[in-house]
């Protein structure tokens, strides 16, 4: 055995390989926290000039004066501006059809033929029993001369001469029912030939030639409605009455334009024409109605149209492209551009606006520069960069062109050629 004596008090020397390893992971543990306090200095510098984050690339415009129209918009409903159920005046068997579904029909244009044959009958009867009766009045008118004649010579009671008068009196009324029944007669045998009460477009026929109509058929023989001039019905809430009112009474009268249920097309102009005389109590609007020249029949019965009326026009008002205003807890706002390219938060009251452009009624003034494009995540005081800035795409700083630092993805690297710089 070995005697616990014999052996060193103190371990052994590492070998030169084990320490020059162990300097080697000591230096490297060193560089790396150096690295580590080398950026969290440059980022609190960074931090401290641009607020906490990089500057952000923004597009931007100058607040014009210009007009903005006021319209009112809703949803409109083609209404015609007759509809009429086209009926028979008398009965009668359907003898003829001059009219095609669908076809286009004038006023007064015979559509449909009923058997005429009784009613002509009719009209011969009436007219013989006039010639009839006229002539027992000329016979009764020569005796009541004869009477009154011998009245004269005293050779005739004047009783006799006075029943003669009423004889005579009898038959002239009697002729004149004649003559009125012979009227009749010939009022019913034009009703034979049934007309188009208005010009318009016919629908599907209701009967068939054979069917025997009278006039109390519900669906008639045909429905025309009438597709020039043509209204379009639509609801408005109550509040606008007083401005819409007031503008409707002028006596230029309000432009209303149609168009498709996209409302991306327009498809006929035409004017207002007038309100419905109650509010509707259940959803607070009431009903007004638009006339429009269909001519070339762009609008159809029942169809479904987007309405927009021009109110008024503001003329010489702040405007800026509806992208530059912002919506949020101080209600809405802009991105003002500062001299040294920072933003402040700027509240302002908006007014009408159109598919482009808003008009600013409080909160900025004219000529003042306001960011369009990305303004996500901006604060009061940001800083931001334009394009051109730091020779980046090549724009103009300031520019109004919405998108315009976005040009260079169709040559460059899309935002970042537009805003790289040396941060």
């Amino acid at each position: 055995m070995t005697d616990p004596e014999a052996l060193p008090e103190h371990p052994a020397t590492p070998p030169s390989g084990a320490r020059r390893k162990t300097a080697v992971i000591v230096l490297a543990v060193l560089a790396a926290f150096a690295l580590i306090a080398l950026g969290a200095r440059h980022f609190a510098g960074s931090a401290q000039k641009g607020g906490g984050r990089p500057s952000a690339a923004v597009n931007v415009a100058k607040a014009e004066q210009g007009d903005m129209p006021v319209t009112i918009s809703a949803l409109g409903t083609v209404q015609p501006v007759v509809t009429a159920t086209v009926r028979t005046q008398l009965a009668g068997t359907l003898f003829k059809l001059f009219f095609q579904d669908g076809q286009m029909v004038r006023q007064g244009q015979v559509l449909a033929q009923i058997d005429p044959r009784p009613y002509q009958l009719a009209l011969a009867q009436a007219k013989a029993n006039l010639a009839r009766d006229a002539a027992q009045l000329s016979a009764a008118q020569v005796d009541l001369g004869r009477y009154q004649t011998l009245l004269k010579q005293d050779s005739i009671a004047s009783q006799q001469v006075d029943t003669q008068h009423a004889t005579v009196r009898q038959l002239t009324g009697t002729v004149a029912a004649d003559r009125a029944a012979i009227g009749s007669a010939q009022l019913n045998l034009e009703y034979t030939s049934v007309k188009a009460p208005v010009t318009g477009r016919t629908g599907i026929r209701q009967v068939d030639i054979g069917n025997y109509l009278t006039p109390s058929d519900t669906n008639g023989i045909v429905v025309v409605t009438q597709l020039d001039p043509i209204d379009v019905t639509f609801s408005l809430p109550q509040n606008q009455l007083t401005a819409i009112g007031h503008a409707a009474g002028s006596g230029a009268g309000l432009p209303v334009e149609a168009h498709d249920q996209d409302a991306a097309t327009l498809i006929a102009t035409g004017k207002f024409l007038t309100f419905d005389n109650q509010v509707d109590t259940a959803t607070g609007t009431v009903k007004a109605k638009a006339r429009f020249d269909n001519a070339g029949n762009a609008l159809f019965p029942s169809q479904f149209v987007n309405v927009s009326m021009l109110v008024q026009t503001l003329h010489g008002v702040v405007t800026v492209p509806v992208g530059a205003v912002r919506h949020g807890a101080p209600g809405d706002f802009v991105f003002v551009l500062q001299p040294d390219r920072t933003v402040k938060l700027a509240v302002v009251k908006t007014g009408p606006s159109t598919k482009d452009r808003i008009a600013i009624l409080s909160g900025l003034s004219l000529g003042q520069t306001v960011v369009t494009e990305g303004a996500d995540g901006l604060e009061d005081g940001s800083s931001v960069r334009l394009p051109g800035d730091h020779g980046g795409s090549g724009g103009k700083p300031g520019g109004g062109k919405p998108g315009g630092w976005k040009h260079g993805k169709h040559g460059h690297h899309g935002a970042g050629s537009g805003t790289a710089g040396g941060e």
